[in-house]
């Protein structure tokens, strides 16, 4: 039952108690039946609002993704696997884990017993890291990843592992 209706309920029961309409108390139950009345009318228009707004932010929602999709190439999972969009074969970020604003780890493979390790921002940013299963001190640097987004595989076996942009 809406909340109209029970206003509407109460109005007919204190219509039906047939009150003196001139006792103090008989004017104060019908003020507050009247305020009831339009406390509901106006929780009702609230809520169509909110419905309507919630229908409107859908849609932009909706909207913003089919954008996303054609301007970044974002699909539910890209060709190579990812779905982070960056258009390589990448692990920052296990889609369980993702929480878009913290820790986007990495993960290198030791070149020595192919063990693949996971890096934390510690890890990155220390430029270095020690191979659990070998002993082996695996050192990179994160701006030469990010320069190498840039450069195939064949581009490095080839010897032109310039940066493309200069």
């Amino acid at each position: 039952m809406k909340n109209s209706e029970r206003a509407a309920y109460l109005r007919g029961l204190f219509e039906g108690m047939e009150l003196d309409p001139e006792k103090k108390e008989t004017k104060l139950f019908s003020a507050v039946i009247d305020l009831l009345d339009d406390l509901s009318a106006s929780v009702e228009e609230l809520e169509e609002g909110f419905d309507d707004i919630t229908d409107s932010l859908q849609e932009i929602d909706e909207d913003l993704g089919d954008i996303e999709s054609e301007v970044y190439g974002l699909d539910e999972d890209d060709e190579d696997g990812c779905s982070c969009g960056c258009g390589h074969h990448c692990h920052h970020h296990d889609d369980e884990d993702w929480d878009d604003g913290e820790d986007y780890g990495f993960e290198v493979t030791c070149p020595s017993c192919g063990t693949t390790i996971e890096l934390d921002d510690e890890a990155v940013e220390a430029g270095s890291i020690v191979c659990p299963e070998c002993g082996e001190t695996l050192e990179f640097d994160y701006d030469d990843v990010l320069d190498m987004t840039d450069v195939s595989a064949e581009d490095v076996e080839d010897g032109k592992d310039e940066d493309p942009k200069e």
